[in-house]
């Protein structure tokens, strides 16, 4: 069994919004009183003191002990501990006593939200998350355990170079990820929405014009689109490399210095750091050899007698010619076939994931 996690889209009414953003005052209330115990060498908000306020205040009384008592065991877990501010996003955690599912509809604290069903939760919810977006959109996210549902075992590999001009390459050229540039295709959008906004941009101490705030929100819903795209297209090709390739040999590549350098705005736009997540986690839940090889001497090392040429190449130079045997091949391809040797020889220094129920509290988004 594994845990993950399953999205849904709410459709709140008036008085649902306005119940949960009660209670996400509430909540911001409970959290900022718990970081100045805390900064103030005091002891921690504890049950006894959540009982108390309470009795103390009748509008916290009002909200679900359940979700307070959900922020409270958050703040005690790891993550950042600040003050929560009035224009930060809603998110509220009720565990299973606190939330029920009837008629399609999600029941929290006496609000029934109509959830939007694109399918079926595989098992009861041991919890849920309540979030709201930066376009006013509400989610719920429930944890539920799957059942674990290994592919076929097949006999082949496939070996995997990161790029940025092609996000992917493999040894199979049929594999090979091309970036989409959902970023590059919407630039002149983005670029009028950011003009409009410098035009419109208020005074320290004015309101936003409605102008503004429609430029605003319609930058803001590109982005998102854009997100999305990327989420798809990478998801769709993670699906279909490890449906048919059961040692998946991945480059252990850091992107964070490509966003020191010219190529930052590429590898942005390409994700390489969403695919190597989606790509792991699916071959994890589908019970594949994941193997993770280091980046060092890849591009310089020929894939078929194992040479490593004296000189590195230069990133404007595309072909790999053997000093030694000199055979001849892209660049990125031979060092996709490179990863892939070295994952089936088992080199020193090559990482191998395992395939574990992941710790407490690390939780698999599901698709």
């Amino acid at each position: 069994m594994k845990t993950l996690r399953y999205n849904y889209r709410l459709r709140p009414g008036a008085q649902a919004v306005e119940a949960l953003f009660s209670e996400w005052h509430c909540l911001r209330w409970l959290w900022n009183q718990m970081v100045t115990s805390r900064k103030q060498a005091r002891p921690f908000f504890k049950s006894t003191d959540l009982t108390s306020a309470r009795k103390r205040l009748p509008w916290l009384r009002a909200g679900s002990q359940n979700v307070q008592e959900q922020t409270m065991q958050t703040f005690a877990g790891k993550g950042k501990r600040n003050f929560k501010k009035k224009r930060e996003l809603p998110s509220l955690q009720y565990s299973r006593n606190g939330f029920s599912i009837r008629n399609g509809r999600l029941k929290i604290n006496g609000a029934s939200i109509p959830v939007v069903w694109h399918r079926e939760l595989p098992s009861t919810p041991s919890s849920v998350r309540i979030i709201q977006d930066s376009l006013g959109h509400w989610y719920a996210s429930f944890v539920v355990e799957v059942s674990d549902e290994a592919l076929p075992i097949l006999g082949n590999g496939i070996g995997i170079d990161w790029g940025v001009a092609t996000i992917a390459t493999t040894t199979d050229p049929d594999y090979d990820f091309e970036s989409p540039g959902f970023a590059k295709a919407s630039a002149v959008k983005l670029a009028k929405y950011q003009r409009r906004m410098a035009r419109r941009k208020p005074k320290p101490g004015q309101k936003a014009s409605k102008g503004y705030a429609r430029a605003k929100h319609d930058a803001a819903k590109l982005h998102k689109k854009i997100a999305r795209q990327r989420q798809h297209t990478t998801r769709q090709w993670a699906r279909g490399v490890v449906a048919n390739h059961q040692l998946i040999a991945v480059e252990g590549f850091r992107t964070k210095f490509l966003f020191q350098t010219t190529m930052a705005r590429s590898a942005a736009d390409n994700a390489v750091g969403q695919a190597k997540r989606e790509l792991i986690s699916y071959a994890q839940r589908a019970g594949r050899n994941v193997v993770i090889v280091p980046p060092a001497y890849t591009t310089m090392t020929c894939s078929q007698c194992a040479a490593i040429n004296k000189q590195r190449l230069a990133l404007s130079e595309r072909i790999f010619t053997c000093e030694t045997c000199n055979y001849t091949a892209g660049r990125d391809r031979n060092a996709a076939k490179t990863i892939l040797v070295q994952a089936e020889n088992n080199l020193a220094n090559v990482e191998t994931i395992r395939h574990a129920t992941p710790p407490s509290g690390e939780l698999l988004r599901a698709s």
